[in-house]
């Protein structure tokens, strides 16, 4: 399912982020953990998030994969304002970045969750942001266009949510999980589910923004 925000909106966000000496992605980050404690009546929310990997300049040429998986937790105890939250999750991300090298493999390793088969440990759900321009590629005699994934293939838990700012307008979607390796198609109450989701959390970056 796919939503997007108006331009007002992202410019709201964005000087709200300045504001706080934050990043959008925090902001956006910040709401969507605020709609998962009100869905989920807790007030200790975890959400995964990748990471390129690529914090040093030698190995910015390379070719490989080196994305890892963050944990990024949201602690909403004390009902605090949106700003309060929104600090101490850019406190929670500086961290995580930090020690972003660590594998998320060895930190399940080391925490030793209770693990289902039907979910991912230590999160549920991932929030995913594209902020870098993808790279006009020519060759001769050939065209390029991105094309948009149509979901035909089985998808595996956890559900993501993900955002890209396209400068003056955010563009997300969410996955709509199909049933756990059966590779059926998303039920109506999911579909609707997901759409009452992003209006909410469409309104909340309204109400922060403002």
């Amino acid at each position: 399912m796919r939503f997007a925000l108006s331009r007002a909106l992202t410019e709201g966000l964005k000087r709200l982020s300045r504001a706080h000496e934050s990043t959008l992605f925090m902001t956006l980050l910040a709401g969507f953990e605020v709609l998962l404690g009100r869905y989920s009546g807790q007030d200790d929310v975890s959400v995964g998030s990748p990471i390129a990997g690529r914090n040093r300049a030698e190995i910015e040429g390379l070719l490989g994969f080196f994305v890892n998986t963050l944990v990024l937790r949201g602690q909403l105890g004390g009902n605090p304002t949106f700003e309060e939250l929104l600090g101490r999750l850019r406190q929670t991300t500086l961290g995580a970045y930090a020690h972003q090298d660590l594998p998320f493999e060895r930190l399940v390793e080391e925490l030793q969750p209770e693990r289902h088969l039907s979910r991912a440990p230590l999160f549920q759900v991932m929030f995913v942001m594209q902020n870098a321009p993808l790279p006009q590629m020519r060759l001769s005699d050939l065209s390029f266009s991105v094309l948009e994934p149509e979901g035909g293939t089985t998808e595996v838990r956890p559900d993501a949510v993900g955002v890209g700012d396209g400068g003056r307008v955010c563009k997300g979607g969410c996955n709509t999980p199909r049933t756990f390796l059966s590779g059926r198609r998303p039920s109506v109450w999911w579909r609707t589910t997901a759409a009452c989701w992003s209006r909410r959390w469409r309104t909340r970056g309204g109400r922060s923004a403002n």
